[in-house]
C-alpha cells in the first residue's frame, strides 16, 4: 500500500515482490520492461536487519536467522543482477545501485547476521564492478548509516551517528552516481573510519569491543 501511495504521487508504478524468490524477480522485471521499457537503472536497496537474539552472545541468531538475511541482503542483489547484467551487455551498458550499508565496510555492533551478510553484498557488487567495468555497466555500492526508516529502530545507538532523512541519502545516492562513484558515503565520515580499520585492525577491534561494552552496560 505504501508503494502504491508513492507511485501515485509521483506518476509512476508499484510492483510488489519478493526480492529472496528468485523466479519472482525474474518475472517481475520482465514485466517492467514488457509493460514500461527497458530498464537503464535498478536500485536494489530491500534489505533486513535481525538484532543477535542474545546481546551478550555474538553467536546467538539461529539458522534461520541467517537464512533470512542471507536471502534478502545478498540475493536480492544477485537474483535481480543475474537477470540485468546479461541484458545490459546485449544492450551496451546500464547501472546497478545496491543499498548495503557503512556495515557493510565496518560492522554493526549487535547483529552478526547484519555484518555478514553486507560485507557479502558489497562484495558482490565489486565482483560485478570489476568484471564489466569496459561493458557499460555501472555500479554503485550505497553504505550509509542510520537512515530515518523503520529499520533504525532496530538498530544500535551506534547506527544513530548523523542520523540522515530518506530524501537525503536519495540525493547522494543519484549524486554520486551522476559522478560516477562506487562507493557512495552520505555520511563522509565513514570513509575515515573505513581508513582506520584497515590502518590498524587491531585498534580498530579494540575501540569497536570498547563501544558494545559502553552499549551493552547503558541497557
Amino acid at each position: 500500500a505504501g508503494a502504491e501511495a508513492v507511485a501515485a504521487r509521483i506518476d509512476a508504478r508499484a510492483y510488489a515482490l519478493d526480492v529472496a524468490d528468485a523466479e519472482a524477480v525474474a518475472g517481475t522485471l520482465a514485466r517492467i520492461e514488457a509493460e514500461i521499457g527497458p530498464i537503464a537503472l535498478y536500485c536494489s536497496n530491500a534489505g533486513i536487519l535481525e538484532r543477535d537474539p542474545d546481546p551478550g552472545l555474538a553467536t546467538s541468531a539461529d539458522p534461520a536467522s541467517w537464512d533470512r538475511a542471507w536471502s534478502v541482503n545478498v540475493m536480492g542483489h544477485v537474483h535481480a543482477a543475474r537477470v540485468l547484467v546479461p541484458l545490459w551487455l546485449d544492450r551496451g551498458g546500464g547501472a546497478f545501485l545496491g543499498t548495503v550499508s557503512a556495515a557493510g565496510l565496518l560492522s554493526q555492533i549487535g547483529s552478526a547476521t547484519y555484518s555478514a551478510t553486507k560485507h557479502a553484498a558489497l562484495a558482490f557488487l565489486e565482483h560485478i564492478a570489476i568484471a564489466h567495468a569496459a561493458d557499460g555497466i555501472r555500479v554503485a555500492a550505497l553504505c550509509p548509516q542510520g537512515v530515518d526508516t523503520a529499520m533504525l529502530g532496530a538498530a544500535s545507538a551506534a547506527a544513530r551517528d548523523g542520523v540522515l532523512s530518506p530524501d537525503s541519502v536519495a540525493e547522494a545516492a543519484f549524486d554520486g552516481l551522476a559522478l560516477g562513484r562506487f562507493l557512495i558515503l552520505p555520511h563522509p565520515q565513514v570513509a575515515d573510519y573505513a581508513r582506520r580499520r584497515a590502518d590498524d585492525p587491531e585498534r580498530w577491534l579494540a575501540g569497536m569491543a570498547r563501544l558494545r561494552r559502553s552499549m551493552l552496560d547503558a541497557r
